[in-house]
C-alpha cells in the first residue's frame, strides 16, 4: 500500500487525479495496488507532532475540504459513475490521533481524553466530510484509545458513527496491527479471541496485519462472534474490490487498461509537481528591497545550509518515487552563478562551519540560507520536544546575516513550525520563506519564487508558537480550549490565547492586495415557532434544527484589488468571531476562495454563508447551536459586524 503526501494548504482536486492516473498505470505493470491508505486528515493539534507534515494543518474546515477533494480526485472515474472507483482512498487515522512518541508516551499506549465538544467541533469534522462529501472507500481506525476505549474496538465510533450516522460506502480497516496492539500492549481484553471478536463486532472489516487471520476462527468456535458479522466484513471488503473492477475480466480492456509507463512522470506531471511546490511556498517576511532578487543584477549568490543541496529530504515521509530531483542549489544555479557551503554536516548541526559560510556571504551579491530539519528530527514514531532550530543553526544564520554584503533570504524546510523570533526580528535577515517538504521539484520552485518568476501565494496551515509554549503545554493534553484557572493557553488559532511567532493563514506576496466589502447583511433573523422558549425569554443560542435552518443563508461579496505590479494568486479567507457562548472559538474559518489577479486588476469574490452550518458553534454536549448576538466577520484587515437574533 502506498500513501502520497503533497503540499499542505494548496492541493487541488486535479493534482490527485494525476496521482490516481499514475497509480493505475503502475498497477497495470505490477508495481502498485489500487487501495491507497491516504489522506491523513488528523488535526495538526500540536507543533511537535512528527506526522503533522502529512496533514493539511490545524483547521477543521480546511482539513475537511482538503480531505473530500483529495478523495474525489483519487477515486472518481473519468466516466463519472459514482459506483465505480479509479482507486480506493482511505481517510486516516480515526480519531483524535496526533501523538506518536513524546517523552516516553507512545501512540500504542496513549489514551486521548477528549471532551465531546472538542470531538465534534475539531477532531471529527474532517472524517465526516471524507465520508459524506468525499464518499471515501475506507476509513482507518488508529492505535490510540479515546476516553479509555481503543478506537478499533469502539462500536460507537465505528458501527455507530462511521457506518451508522455517516453511511460509509466501503470498509473500515485497522492501522497496522492495531488489534494486536490493544490486546498485547493495552491489555484491553484477556484473550486474543476476545480482541478479535470485539474488533469485528465493533465494525472493523479488515485487519492490517495477521491478528484476525490467526484468532477469528477460534473466536467463532468459542461463541464470542457470530459468522454473520464476518459475512458483513467480507461483503464490505469485496464490494470495494468490485467497485475497483477486480472481477471485470481482462484489465487491459477496461477503462484504464491502456495506461502504462508512458503515463508516469510525463512532462505535464513533472510541471504539476513544480507548480504544486510553488503554490505551497509561504513568504513570512520580506523587507523593502529584498525579494524578488533580479537574476540580471545578481552576479554571485551565496547558497548555504544543510538543506541547500538535499534530494530525499524534499519529499517528506510516506513518499512516492520521484521522477527526478531539483535541489535548491540546482534550482538557484540555473538562474545565477552560485557559491555553496553546507555550513553544517547535517540538520542537527552539532558544529557549524561558520567562517567558511561567512566568507562566501561577504563576497556575494545576495545570500540564501536553506535550513530547517528532516525525517531524522520529525517523523512517524518520533515527535519533537522543542520548537527551536537544532544545534548551531541559529548561530550560523545570525553570523552569516551579520557578515553578508547583500540581502539575506532564510529558507526553512520542515513539516512543523519553529520559534524563529531571533530571525523575524533581525533586520539583517531580509526575507523568510517556509517551503514545507516541497517535493521533487522543490529546488526549482524555490528559485522561481526567489527570482520573481512566481509571485508567492501560500499561507501557513498551522500556528507557529514560541518555545515557551512547549513548557506550558504537554502533548498529552488534548483540550483545545484554554483554561484560565491553571494557565493552560489552548491550541490552534481558534482557541490559543498566547503570543505567536506566526499564525494560521499568514503569508505575504509581492503584491499589495486590498479587500472592500460590496455586499453583506448587518442583521439576520432566525425563524422560530410561536411558542418557542426563546421568543419568551432571552437565549444566548438556539438549536440548529431543520425548521430553523431551511434556506437560512446570505451572500457576502468582496472586491479584491491587486494594487501591485506583480500578477499572482491570492487566497481570500473569510473568518468569523462568534459571540462568547459555549466556550466558542475566538475566531474560525467559514470559507476560502483563490483568485488570480493580474497587476492593477480587481475581482469580485462571492461567499454564500449558511447560517446553521457556518455560524453555529458546538456546545458542551456536542450539539450544534446558533449563537445569538454579534458575529464579527473578518477578511484580512476588513471587519464587518453581523447581528443574529430571533
Amino acid at each position: 500500500m502506498f500513501s502520497f503526501c503533497y503540499p499542505l494548504i494548496y492541493t487541488h482536486f486535479s493534482h490527485f487525479q494525476v496521482v490516481s492516473t499514475e497509480a493505475r498505470a503502475m498497477y497495470n505493470v505490477g508495481l502498485a495496488g489500487l487501495t491507497y491508505w491516504s489522506p491523513n486528515i488528523n488535526i495538526f493539534r500540536d507543533p511537535r507532532w512528527g506526522r503533522g507534515q502529512e496533514t493539511p494543518g490545524e483547521d477543521p474546515l480546511l482539513s475537511s475540504k482538503y480531505g473530500s477533494s483529495y478523495v474525489k480526485g483519487l477515486q472518481q472515474t473519468d466516466d463519472g459513475d459514482p459506483s465505480l472507483l479509479k482507486v480506493a482512498a482511505c481517510c486516516k487515522h480515526y480519531t483524535a490521533y496526533d501523538l506518536d512518541n513524546w517523552k516516553g508516551v507512545d501512540r500504542y499506549h496513549f489514551n486521548a481524553v477528549v471532551t465531546q465538544q472538542d470531538m465534534d467541533d475539531t477532531f471529527q469534522p474532517p472524517f465526516k466530510s471524507c465520508v459524506i462529501d468525499g464518499n471515501v472507500a475506507s476509513v482507518m481506525c488508529s492505535y490510540n484509545q479515546v476516553n479509555g476505549k481503543p478506537t478499533c474496538a469502539d462500536p460507537d465510533l465505528l458501527a455507530g458513527v462511521i457506518r451508522g450516522q455517516w453511511k460509509l460506502n466501503g470498509y473500515i480497516v485497522s492501522d497496522f496491527d492495531s488489534v494486536d496492539v490493544f490486546y498485547n500492549s493495552q491489555h484491553y481484553t484477556k484473550t486474543p479471541e476476545e480482541a478479535a471478536a470485539l474488533a469485528i463486532s465493533a465494525g472493523l472489516d479488515l485487519n492490517c496485519g495477521s491478528f484476525l487471520g490467526k484468532h477469528t476462527e477460534a473466536a467463532v468456535k468459542a461463541g464470542l462472534l457470530n459468522e454473520s458479522a464476518i459475512d458483513n466484513a467480507v461483503t464490505n471488503n469485496f464490494a470495494t474490490l468490485m467497485r475497483l473492477g477486480f472481477f471485470d475480466g481482462d484489465p487491459s480492456k477496461q477503462l484504464y487498461g491502456k495506461l502504462g509507463p508512458k503515463d508516469v512522470c510525463t512532462p505535464e506531471n513533472q510541471e504539476l509537481a513544480r507548480e504544486a511546490a510553488r503554490q505551497g511556498i509561504v513568504l513570512l517576511k520580506n523587507s523593502a528591497g529584498s525579494l524578488p532578487l533580479s537574476p540580471t543584477a545578481i552576479k554571485t549568490l551565496a547558497v548555504i545550509g544543510p538543506n541547500a543541496n538535499v534530494t530525499k529530504t524534499m519529499i517528506g515521509n510516506f513518499e512516492g518515487i520521484p521522477c527526478k530531483y531539483t535541489t535548491p542549489l540546482q534550482g538557484l544555479t540555473a538562474s545565477v552563478a552560485t557559491t555553496y557551503v553546507s555550513g553544517c554536516s547535517n540538520v542537527a548541526c552539532g558544529t557549524a562551519r561558520v567562517d567558511d559560510a561567512k566568507k562566501i556571504a561577504a563576497s556575494a551579491d545576495a545570500t540564501v540560507l536553506v535550513m530547517g530539519i528532516d525525517q531524522s528530527l520529525e517523523r512517524e514514531s518520533f515527535d519533537r520536544v522543542d520548537l527551536l532550530l537544532p544545534g548551531q543553526q541559529p548561530l550560523l544564520i545570525t553570523e552569516v546575516a551579520k557578515a553578508a554584503r547583500g540581502p539575506v533570504i532564510l529558507v526553512l524546510m520542515s513539516g512543523g513550525g519553529f520559534d524563529i523570533s531571533f530571525a523575524k526580528s533581525n533586520d539583517n535577515i531580509t526575507s523568510i520563506l517556509w517551503v514545507g517538504y516541497p517535493g521533487e521539484a522543490g529546488g526549482a520552485a524555490i528559485a522561481d519564487v526567489i527570482f520573481g518568476y512566481y509571485n508567492p501565494s501560500g499561507r501557513l496551515p498551522m500556528t507557529w508558537y514560541p518555545q515557551s509554549y512547549v513548557d506550558k503545554v504537554p502533548m498529552t493534553n488534548m483540550n483545545m480550549r484554554p483554561d484560565p484557572s491553571n494557565g493552560y493557553p489552548g491550541r490552534t488559532y481558534r482557541f490559543y490565547t498566547g503570543e505567536t511567532i506566526y499564525t494560521f493563514g499568514d503569508g505575504l506576496s509581492y503584491s499589495n492586495v486590498s479587500h472592500q466589502l460590496v455586499k453583506a447583511p448587518k442583521l439576520v433573523s432566525i425563524p422560530l415557532e410561536e411558542d418557542h422558549v426563546c421568543r419568551l425569554s432571552e437565549c444566548k443560542s438556539v438549536e440548529a434544527v431543520e425548521q430553523s435552518c431551511k434556506d437560512l443563508a446570505f451572500d457576502i461579496h468582496l472586491r479584491v484589488q491587486n494594487k501591485g505590479r506583480y500578477s499572482g494568486s491570492h487566497t481570500v479567507f473569510l473568518f468569523s468571531s462568534p459571540p462568547s457562548v459555549h466556550n466558542s472559538p475566538q475566531k474560525h474559518l467559514l470559507g476560502f476562495e483563490k483568485v488570480v489577479l493580474t497587476e492593477k486588476s480587481e475581482s469580485l469574490v462571492r461567499f454564500k454563508v449558511d447560517v446553521c452550518k457556518d455560524l453555529s458553534v458546538v456546545d458542551e454536549l456536542g450539539s450544534r447551536k446558533i449563537a445569538l448576538g454579534q458575529h464579527l466577520l473578518h477578511v484580512g484587515s476588513l471587519k464587518h459586524s453581523l447581528n443574529l437574533r430571533v
